[in-house]
This record gives C-alpha cells, structure tokens and sequence, in this order.
C-alpha cells in the first residue's frame, strides 16, 4: 500500500516535463498549493485512521474537543471579550480564549467519564484469525477501568473529600484538551494569515456564511498529530495479537528458533517449569 503511492511520484517527473515557458510562476504556484494541501488534508487524514484503529474514544474525544473550544471561546469572547488576541484574527479575545480552555478542559473530563464505560469506544480494531475479520471486542485496557486516586491535600480542603474514582483515560484527557484549547486554535490563526495573504476570505463557499469545508476544519489539522504522537509516545505497547500474526507469517526454521529462543529465556526465568507442573 505505500509503495501504490509512492509510484505516484511519477506526477512529479510529469510536472517538470509539463512546465512552460512563461508560465513557470503559475506553474508552481499551483505546485505549491496542491502541496499544502495534500499535507493539511492527506496527512492528516492517514493519521486520524491510525487514531480510529486505536479505538474510537481517541477519534471522538479529541474532535469534540477543538469544536467545544471553538464554541465556548466564541461565547466567552461574545459576553466577556474585551481584551484583542492576535492581530489576524480580531475578534478572538484573551477572555473567550482563557475561558474556553476551562470550559473544554471540563468538557473533555465528563466526556472522557461516559465513553469509558462502553467497549465500542474503548476497544482497538484487531483482525481476527478464526473469522478472517476485523473485530472491536476486548476485555478493557486498565487504562479505562476505575481507579481510586488520592486527592491532594491542598483541594481536599476545598472539595471535602479524600479520594475520587474515576478512569486513568481521563487524565490523558486533560493532556488531550488541553492541546486542544492553546495549540489547536492556532490552526485556525494559521489559515486566517494563510487566506489573508493570498487576500481571501474563505477557502471556498460550499457552506454559504461559512465558507468551504477547509474552513470548518482549520483548527482540527494539528489534533490529529498530536494524537498519533501521544498515543505513541505514553500510550501504544506491544500487542500480542500482532506479534503472534507477523510470527505466523515467517518461515518454519525462523518460528522454531523464536520458539527456542523464547523457552531459553522462560527457563532462565524460572516461568517455563511452573507452566509446565500447573
């Protein structure tokens, strides 16, 4: 699958031999823009993929989390606003922009509470051998079973309690959200500079009022990143299901020396004799 694309390369050698005298400034200013984007749209759509297949809570709770931000800091700065952000975006205020940090902050920590509780959310797609199919049913990972935390004492004071259960996914959460909240609207700047220096407004009209679907989705492009990076970073571990999958696929001398190799290593350990009396 990713050499198909790869061979696609011959668009490159095509674009070389396509270009014309005269024309050349043209030529690469549509060069460029196809370039950004296939990085702004392709990328990050390969990368929300991987997310899904990790299980859909990592889809779900990191997008609800920039369209909860944009929300509540377009209603923050609408009551409270009073102080400019940034000069690309003038109607975008420290109060809308501190307040939705708070507000999506919350939201992703009550969100994170209800999807942990079900297995459709939770569970990573694993293809399984006996039905040749995908599947998404698992027993769920610690990291969505309620754990007892100890409250610090300087809140205890304040919310009155000692201890509070809740699941470990919600703390990853916070990290989620809040990139969410000061990363992720940076997207949005980013396209209100990208729009203003080829002096338009919107990137189409498909939706009238609010422009293309390119301009709905300008605060979501680094999300999708920073998800594939966390959970690879703190989150992804072996997976025995894989392993055992690449393992069939070798040749029958190579199985037998992982198995030598792996009984070598069990009885050094002391695990392969107890395996073998129980």
């Amino acid at each position: 699958h990713h050499l198909l694309p790869f061979c696609l390369s011959s668009g490159f050698c095509m674009f070389v031999l396509s270009l014309v005298k005269k024309h050349y400034r043209l030529q690469f200013y549509m060069f460029g823009w196809t370039h950004v984007t296939l990085l702004i749209v392709v990328t990050q759509s390969h990368l929300i993929i991987h997310n899904l297949f990790e299980g859909m809570i990592w889809f779900i709770v990191p997008i609800s989390c920039v369209i909860c931000n944009d929300i509540m800091a377009y209603m923050f700065g609408f009551f409270f606003g009073r102080t400019p952000l940034i000069k690309l975006s003038p109607k975008k205020t420290w109060e809308g922009f501190i307040g939705g940090f708070f507000a999506t902050v919350l939201f992703g920590l009550l969100l994170s509470y209800v999807m942990s509780g079900y297995r459709c959310f939770t569970c990573p797609v694993e293809f399984n051998n006996d039905t040749n199919s995908f599947t998404v049913d698992c027993e769920p990972s610690e990291l969505f079973q309620l754990q007892e935390y100890n409250i610090p004492l300087v809140l205890q004071s304040v919310v009155g309690w000692k201890t509070v259960r809740m699941y470990p996914f919600q703390i990853h959460s916070i990290a989620l959200s809040t990139f969410a909240s000061l990363i992720g609207p940076f997207g949005g700047f980013f396209a209100s500079g990208f729009k203003r220096a080829f002096k338009i407004k919107d990137f189409a009209n498909t939706i009238p009022g609010h422009g293309g679907i390119m301009d709905r989705f300008d605060c979501q492009y680094l999300m999708a990143t920073f998800v594939n990076v966390y959970i690879a970073s703190f989150i992804r571990g072996p997976n025995p299901s894989k392993l055992i999958q690449q393992f069939l696929t070798l040749r029958p001398d190579q199985q037998l020396h992982i198995f030598n190799t792996l009984k070598a290593h069990l009885v050094d350990k002391g695990m392969l004799g107890s395996l073998e009396d129980a």
